[in-house]
């Protein structure tokens, strides 16, 4: 993230991993969620916070899913279903289910069908946000198997597709983690616009304007140098690339892909089609003996991740990274130091507190 999006300690509380954990699994129960969901949902917003990516932890996202339970637009108690299955594939109806909880329970039908057979994949329809792609990505990790998570998020249409002036597909993130043996894993994870919405988010708590090539103006034109955020109800986010000239066209094809294999497929609605917070996932499970050695794959993992930080740094820069590290970093320092907050964000936590009757540890 650009340093203008850096929390500045004055604006700053540190909240630890469990204070956390002690205030958002009743934050969840208080809507009706069962216990054991509660803290999956808990789980997956706070590793999202250890991990430096605020933009989908407990600073944004938590409050809009509050908002969402108590309009009716996530149920609480879903009764998910596998509509069709195979030994290797498998799709789910989740009931108006919350992603972050209905995603994990679906990886883990895809690991067991990995381990069964090399490959599981499991598509989820009728289902809400996941936060982090790649909490779910990383899932089949402590199996020694290559994870994967899309999600189709067209329950709100953001991004403008190539040559357009108006949104079309949603912010359409991919994820993608494989072990190593001594080194962090890769973990790729990535929204297919050039920014995740929330990005947004950030930018009007901090009072900052937004980078070049993030957004368009209302004749779907990029904004080419600094602007302030739009309107939350008017956000026309460019893909991947920002202009035809620098690549759009790549960004704006991947997030194709995603909604054809994380929408599509899902036999969900897609794109502008979607009802309201409608959202469709898909994640996937590699057994990597299936393919090869375990070990030998996790060595020659750690020989490519550390030939890839020997790289020579650019001028400016102190060293190259890959994706997974600043992260794996990130988490090791929060959880010895606390989770940065900022203030607009504790005192949320303070008012929800004490709507809902229940302790405020910031």
């Amino acid at each position: 993230m650009s340093d203008k999006f850096t929390l500045a300690e004055k604006d700053t509380v540190r909240v630890t991993e469990d204070a956390l954990r002690n205030m958002v699994v009743p934050i969840f129960e208080k809507m009706g969620v069962p216990r054991e969901d509660c803290k999956l949902a808990a789980d997956v917003l706070i590793t999202a916070d250890l991990r430096g990516v605020q933009t989908h932890g407990v600073s944004n996202i938590l409050r809009v899913y509050v908002s969402m339970y108590r309009a009716g637009q996530i149920n609480p108690r879903p009764r998910w279903t596998i509509l069709r299955e195979s030994p290797a594939v498998a799709t789910i109806d989740s009931d108006g289910g919350l992603g972050i909880i209905i995603a994990p329970k679906a990886m883990e039908i895809a690991i067991e069908k990995a381990r069964n057979v090399g490959l599981g994949m499991v598509t989820i329809s009728n289902s809400r946000h996941l936060s982090m792609a790649s909490y779910h990505a990383m899932l089949p990790l402590k199996y020694d198997m290559i994870g994967m998570c899309m999600s189709s998020t067209s329950r709100k249409a953001q991004m403008i597709p190539t040559f357009g002036a108006e949104p079309r597909l949603g912010t359409n993130p991919i994820s993608v983690a494989a072990p190593a043996d001594k080194e962090a894993p890769f973990v790729f994870d990535g929204a297919t616009t050039v920014v995740a919405a929330n990005k947004l988010n950030i930018a009007r708590r901090m009072g900052v304007k937004l980078p070049p090539g993030w957004v368009a103006d209302a004749n779907g034109t990029p904004i080419m140098e600094e602007t302030d955020p739009p309107p939350p109800d008017v956000e026309r986010l460019l893909p991947l690339g920002s202009t035809s000239e620098m690549g759009s066209h790549k960004g704006y094809g991947l997030a194709g892909v995603v909604d054809i294999l994380g929408g599509i497929l899902t036999g969900g609605p897609f794109g502008i089609t979607a009802v309201p917070q409608h959202c469709s996932h898909c994640v996937a499970a590699y057994n990597i003996e299936s393919f090869m050695d375990t070990n030998e794959f996790k060595r020659t993992m750690d020989e490519w991740l550390r030939m890839l930080k020997s790289t020579k740094p650019g001028l400016g820069h102190t060293r190259v990274l890959y994706p997974g590290l600043a992260e794996a970093e990130c988490e090791i320092e929060y959880k010895a130091k606390g989770i940065p907050l900022h203030k607009e964000v504790v005192t949320w936590f303070h008012d929800i507190c004490n709507e809902l009757h229940i302790p405020c540890y910031v």
